[in-house]
């Protein structure tokens, strides 16, 4: 077992040890997607572990925060991890993530020749792991990942809609007056 934070991740050795190990990291990443969050981002959260199941580096979405369309939780994960190697390929990592990912992040997943992606909750919208596309699946890319999800479904998927519920309720910020592109604004 490996300690990361206060969290111990097991090693694996059969198939109730992965599934402990899945477990410990998915719980990882809902404490990620909860920072996310706590910026007012969408509560997605990663984490990377390399082969032998070390914490490599974690992330969250940052997409208003950065005001950059790719920072997901998985391109922070996998630009930390990269970062860290010094490389951008990450053969045989795992990443886990709190939303099944979508076509640009399994894209970038597939060129990190990650071995593993492990997600909570399916996204009908927008997953690329079976739920509306399946890149991982396509046997002509010249490198192919292993894909599941479910891990820790129901708190991943209870995390996303209990953001979007409090997001709902709260009152719109007041917009500002229209201005009039052909009035004088000197005096």
């Amino acid at each position: 077992m490996c300690t990361v934070a206060d969290t111990l991740i097991p090693q694996a050795a059969g198939a109730a040890a992965t599934r402990a190990a899945d477990e410990a990291c998915m719980d990882l990443a809902l404490r990620a997607a909860q920072q996310a969050w706590d910026i007012g981002e969408v509560p997605v959260g990663a984490v990377l572990v390399d082969a032998q199941g070390e914490l490599v580096a974690t992330g969250h979405n940052r997409v208003i925060a950065d005001s950059d369309p790719t920072a997901h939780a998985e391109i922070v994960a996998l630009r930390a991890a990269a970062r860290q190697a010094g490389n951008y390929r990450l053969p045989g990592a795992t990443l886990y993530v709190t939303l099944e990912p979508c076509a640009m992040c399994m894209g970038a997943m597939l060129h990190a020749r990650l071995a593993r992606v492990v997600y909570g909750a399916a996204d009908p919208k927008t997953g690329c792991c079976g739920s509306v596309l399946d890149v991982g699946g396509v046997r002509q890319l010249n490198h192919q990942t292993r894909y599941e999800g479910g891990v820790l479904e129901a708190r991943c998927g209870e995390l996303l809609r209990d953001f979007f519920r409090e997001r709902r309720r709260k009152p719109s910020a007041p917009t500002a007056p229209a201005v009039d592109d052909d009035q004088d604004l000197s005096s």
